[in-house]
């Protein structure tokens, strides 16, 4: 009996561990998207399309390259109000970043089903996307993900309830 409780206490923190890992990767992310909307932020008043012109040019990238002139060409249109609304997106995204990764590593038993309804409805824009743009770090992304809806579905199956009852 002794050694089922070990096992059972040695699954639980196993079990933790992950949770933290997720929660902290939630935190780390939601720290690099209030960044990114601070940097959102600070080009306002900006010539963006000087900007990404300059950026291009340190790049050493051919401006006139299909791809790089479409790049430009968008950056001129983005104008502040549309800067602040990117900004104010960014800061919700972060936000509810915070929330899951906060929850996730206090194990309360809300932000493992917060978290799984989010990630899963973000699913679909990870799938058009790697669709329009594929690429390494898309597909990655995309299957770490999966792996967390994954990981966290066997997490809040109806059994799970009788063996994490401790937990709000």
């Amino acid at each position: 009996m002794k050694s089922m409780r070990g096992a059972h206490a040695a699954g639980e923190f196993e079990r933790h561990r992950w949770l933290e890992l997720i929660g902290l990767l939630k935190l780390l992310k939601g720290a690099f998207f209030v960044a990114l909307g601070f940097g959102l932020l600070r080009m306002l008043h900006h010539d963006l399309y000087m900007l990404s012109l300059w950026a291009v040019e340190t790049l050493h990238l051919d401006p006139d390259r299909l791809l790089i002139a479409k790049l430009l060409e968008k950056m001129s249109l983005v104008t502040d109000h549309r800067l602040k609304q990117l900004a104010a997106l960014v800061f919700i995204y972060a936000s509810l970043d915070f929330i899951e990764g906060v929850g996730l590593v206090l194990e309360k038993r809300w932000a493992e089903y917060f978290t799984l309804i989010l990630t899963i409805a973000l699913l679909p824009l990870e799938v058009v996307k790697l669709i329009h743009h594929p690429n390494h770090w898309t597909l990655s992304i995309l299957l770490v993900n999966i792996l967390i809806v994954i990981y966290l579905a066997w997490l809040v199956r109806p059994l799970g309830r009788f063996t994490a009852h401790s937990r709000n």
